[in-house]
C-alpha cells in the first residue's frame, strides 16, 4: 500500500512541474509577434547604408580605377568615354591603356547607373577633377544626389 501511494503522489508532483498546451502556445505565439516587428523595422535600420555605400564608392571606390587610369593614360576619361573607359579601352587609347581597372561597372544601391563627368564642374578639388555621383533614391537629379564634391 505504501508504494501505491508513494506513486500517486509522484505522478501528482511530476503532472504539477510541466507547461500546459495553452502555455506552450501562448509564448509561440509571443516570439512570433515580437520576429514579426523586429523583421519589419530591418528595413529602416539598413536604409541609411545605401547612402553611405554610395558615398563610398563615388569618394573611394571610383579614386582606385581613375588615379590608375589617368597615371597610365595621361588623363581622366572624358564625359564621353565615361566609366566604360575604365573596362574597356577608349579608341586612340589602346597603346598606354593597362586596364581593365574595373572587372564591371556597378550600379548604385537603387540599381541606377552611376554617372561621370570629366572635367567637373562641382568637383575643383584638383587632384580629383572629375565628378562622380548616384541621383541618389529618387533615381533623378535632386538634394538627394550622392557625390565626390
Amino acid at each position: 500500500m505504501k508504494s501505491t501511494s508513494c506513486f500517486i503522489a509522484h505522478r501528482k508532483l511530476h503532472r504539477q512541474s510541466g507547461f500546459s498546451l495553452i502555455e506552450i502556445l501562448i509564448v509561440i505565439a509571443l516570439i512570433a509577434v515580437l520576429a514579426t516587428v523586429a523583421i519589419g523595422n530591418l528595413g529602416g535600420i539598413f536604409s541609411g547604408q545605401q547612402d553611405k555605400v554610395a558615398d563610398i564608392f563615388v569618394k573611394q571606390t571610383l579614386d582606385t580605377a581613375l588615379v590608375p587610369y589617368r597615371l597610365d593614360v595621361g588623363n581622366y576619361p572624358t564625359t564621353e568615354e565615361g566609366l566604360a573607359a575604365l573596362i574597356k579601352a577608349p579608341a586612340g587609347k589602346a597603346a598606354k591603356w593597362k586596364g581593365a581597372y574595373l572587372k564591371e561597372l556597378p550600379l548604385d544601391p537603387w540599381d541606377n547607373p552611376y554617372q561621370y563627368r570629366y572635367p567637373g564642374s562641382k568637383n575643383i578639388n584638383a587632384a580629383r577633377g572629375y565628378d562622380a555621383w548616384s541621383w541618389g533614391p529618387d533615381g533623378t537629379e535632386s538634394a538627394d544626389d550622392i557625390g565626390n564634391w
